[in-house]
């Protein structure tokens, strides 16, 4: 994919303005990777001027409620992205794979004559406070202590933390990667995408992974008790593909 700086960097004629792409309890995070399939008319519309474009779609979760037209409703902090790979399927479908590149917060949205939703944002960019410098490092190494703690002993799951303890990835990205990979409840994920102070995030994290209610087993399905944002949860680890 090439340099990574160069895949998430925003157009130098990005506009502010974005496609939506709302999905239930999915929150995607900048640096992450999602899959996704796109199968109805509006979105393989919306994929399609994408790709004639800029080549960003946002991802948004929805919340549940509706807004003054009619549509459901969007938590108010999204995830522009970008797409890196797709394979065209019978049936105008398509699998795409898309990277997060900066979490954004929509001021409105914009009435476009698309069949699809488009929003005007504001980029959220990641803070990292000059008071926190000194103690940055020692944030970052407690976090995969904590991370380390909770992903089972598989190989592929201790190779994956291996190369974030041996990597020179800043704790921004770090942090969203540990998010985006945790099963942590779909608010609890929008609050950390939310925070743009990068040592606030991090600590929050940690707060979350110390808490002793995320469980990772190898090879098990996943399992979620009824009360969402405090259930003890059970997926396999590395997780699989989403076919969302």
């Amino acid at each position: 994919m090439g340099n990574l700086d160069d895949l998430i960097r925003l157009p130098d004629d990005f506009d502010y303005r974005v496609r939506l792409f709302p999905l239930p309890s999915l929150v995607l995070f900048p640096h992450a990777m999602q899959p996704l399939h796109v199968f109805e008319p509006r979105y393989c519309e919306m994929l399609a001027e994408a790709n004639e474009t800029d080549e960003l779609i946002a991802m948004a979760t929805l919340d549940g409620l509706g807004n003054e037209k009619g549509d459901p409703s969007i938590a108010s902090t999204i995830c522009v992205s970008k797409i890196v790979s797709q394979v065209e399927l019978e049936g105008d479908r398509h699998n795409i794979l898309l990277v997060g590149i900066k979490r954004a917060r929509v001021v409105s949205e914009i009435n476009a004559g698309r069949s699809f939703r488009i929003a005007e944002v504001d980029i959220l960019d990641d803070i990292y406070p000059p008071g926190g410098k000194t103690t940055r490092g020692e944030l970052r190494e407690t976090l995969l202590k904590e991370f380390g703690k909770v992903i089972p002993a598989t190989s592929t799951a201790k190779m994956g933390l291996s190369e974030l303890l041996a990597g020179s990835i800043e704790l921004g990205p770090i942090t969203d990667i540990i998010s985006h990979t945790l099963p942590l409840p779909a608010q609890v994920k929008l609050v950390l995408l939310g925070e743009s102070d990068v040592d606030r995030r991090a600590e929050r994290l940690i707060e979350y992974l110390q808490s002793g209610i995320i469980q990772l087993t190898a090879g098990e399905d996943s399992e979620t008790d009824s009360a969402a944002d405090t259930a003890a949860v059970k997926p396999t680890f590395p997780p699989p593909f989403s076919l969302n």
